[in-house]
Parts: C-alpha cells; structure tokens; sequence
C-alpha cells in the first residue's frame, strides 16, 4: 500500500477539484491509500459526496489554510503547525505517508518542504524537476523554478538528481545528461555553466552519460534523457512550451472548423487528431517534484482540473514506487566519495 498525504486546500479550486481527482487516481493504482488535509466546513461536504473516496482514505481537519498570494516567509510564520500544506508534508516526515501532493502556493510549500523534510546531506537547495514530452518520448527538465540562479556545483547537483529520477521512472540504466546552454561549443555560454559541463566530464560517473551542452530545441527533440539548468530559464522554458502547446491546439481548432471541406478532413482523420490532442495535452504532464528533500513533495499547477490533479498524485505514486530517493542517495553518495574536496569546501563555506 502507498500512501500519500493530499493539501486539499491547494490550488484555484480546493477540494472541488483536488478530491475527485482521486477517485480517477485510485481506478488506476488500487494499492493507494489517501491522508487527506484541510478545513472541515469545505472538505467534508465534497468527501461525503464521494463514498469510494472515503473508503480508501483519512481525512484530518486543520485550522489554516495557506492563501495563493501568502508570502512563502508569512505562510511558514502562520501555517506552521496547523495548516493543511504543513500537516501534508510533516506526514512524510514522520512516515504517515509515502508522499505529498499540493496544489498550493508554491514559494510556501518548498519554503515549508525545506524547513520540515530538509535537504539531503550536502545538497544545498533542492530543485523542482519535470517530465517533458518528447519527440522521442519523455525527458526531465530540471530545474524549473526553485533556485533562481545557480553555481557550478549546484548545477552538477541537478544533473545528479535529475539522472537517479531518470534511472528510477524511466528504467534507463545510464540517463544521458546535458547542460542548456546558448549553443552547443565548449567557448560558449556563463562561467557556472561551462564549470558545471568541466566537472561532469571529469567525474565520469556510471550512473549517468554528461552529453554535453545542449540548447532549447534540443528539448522538445529529446536528444538526452535530463536537461539541466537554473530555475530562471527553466521556468521560462516550461511556460513557453506550455503556452506553445495550447496555442497550436487553438490553430488547429480553428483551422478544422473554418470550412465544410476541412470539418471532412477532420472528421476523416479524426483518430490521428485524437492522438495528436492527446500527446499536446499539458494536464498529462503535470507536477513538479522536489528533488534534494529527504521526502517526496509534488507540486501541482494551481489551475489544474482533476485530470491535471490526478497526474500529480501518480506522479507522487511513480516516484515512491520506483525508489526514486534510495536511488539519488546511492548516486550522491557516489559522486561525493569522489569529490571531498567539494565536501570540504561546503563545509568551510557554510561554517
């Protein structure tokens, strides 16, 4: 059984939309078991609407509720305790779940995910990691938002993170790695990254591949398994594709509908359609996970709908499943036997 603690509270739309998501969740994973968090006046309504929902899961009232426009400083000041995205996460903490799912504010939940989980023994700032669909099927883009700006060591910590991800979701023995860069040559880009490229090729681990640098195109290509950068442009390249991905459906929308002899094509190719839809939906590829905690947090879109939500929470699913933090420890542990010197560095800096 795999249990997950769910922020009911989180997002645009609450429990309206976080708990019958979970009711799709569990038609397609019956060994999961719901912790469910949030204020009682709202939640218990929805839940006794959904019987099967109560039959697989706890439901614990908590007096706070963390606002979308909370600072994440004033969110940990207030909902310390006693609000649902902290009793969430202070669940994995202590073992009561596998994992936690939240659409909420995103600065308070790593803000709290940190203070609460953690990091893992010399990573400095976890990263938020997604799942990007590919040409050639999918690759993980991290990170995408939780360290803006990042050092050299920083960078090769992502790589780190992001190959054990890669290794545990995709059953890839050694993920292919690369840096994005404004072009490909070694001469190019930041001094962070061209160190960061400098000591992946001499750590040579066998637990990943370092490509080398790669550029935004390469992304959507597929060409290696986990892109690596810094939160800003990370961020940047999400959205954009995002964006891009609804803006060709709308073309394509209009195109179909504009004339009788193009509603025919449609309806002639509608299977292929179907298909394409269904490779350009983002609800597919929600959730970003909290790589470097000592626990597992997902963090989905506040606007997501239930099939949106319900990504997120399998996401949180697959990543418990496959091992994926007994999987980065080995690999950091590797990396870091072969590198005190960085260790010690860390030490001295951080005393």
């Amino acid at each position: 059984m795999i249990r997950i603690s769910i922020d009911a509270m989180g997002g645009d739309h609450g429990p309206e939309v976080t708990l019958p998501s979970l009711i799709r969740v569990a038609e397609r994973r019956p060994d999961v078991h719901f912790v469910i968090y949030g204020d009682e006046k709202v939640v218990r309504p929805v839940l006794d609407g959904l019987p099967n929902l109560r039959k697989i899961s706890e439901f614990i009232h908590c007096d706070v509720v963390v606002r979308m426009d909370d600072k994440p400083s004033q969110a940990l000041r207030q909902g310390r305790w006693k609000s649902s995205m902290w009793r969430a996460i202070e669940a994995v903490k202590t073992g009561d779940a596998d994992a936690c799912i939240s659409a909420g504010n995103t600065g308070a939940l790593m803000a709290m995910s940190k203070f609460c989980l953690r990091t893992m023994a010399d990573i400095e700032r976890p990263a938020i990691a997604a799942i990007w669909p590919t040409i050639r099927g999918e690759s993980i883009v991290l990170d995408v938002g939780a360290t803006i700006g990042a050092d050299a060591q920083q960078l090769v910590d992502f790589a780190i993170l992001g190959a054990a991800m890669a290794n545990a979701l995709f059953d890839i023995e050694r993920p292919t790695v690369g840096l994005l860069n404004v072009g490909v040559e070694e001469i190019k880009g930041q001094e962070e990254v061209k160190e960061a490229g400098r000591m992946l090729r001499e750590a040579n681990l066998n637990t990943m591949q370092y490509h080398g640098f790669v550029e935004g195109d390469d992304i959507g290509k597929g060409s290696v398994d986990v892109v690596v950068t810094e939160g800003f442009a990370g961020n940047i390249a999400l959205k954009s594709a995002e964006g891009t991905a609804r803006q060709i459906a709308e073309y394509l929308r209009q195109a179909m509908s504009r004339t009788l002899l193009a509603r025919i094509g449609y309806f002639l190719a509608q299977e292929a359609f179907e298909r394409l839809r269904e490779k350009m939906d983002v609800r597919k590829i929600n959730g970003g996970v909290f790589l470097g905690l000592k626990g597992i947090v997902v963090k989905s879109h506040g606007g997501a709908d239930e099939e949106g939500f319900a990504a997120a929470v399998e996401l949180g699913y697959e990543m418990v499943r496959s091992g994926v933090f007994d999987r980065t420890r080995s690999t950091l542990d590797l990396y870091h036997s072969r590198n005190p010197a960085m260790v010690a560095g860390r030490a001295v800096s951080s005393a």
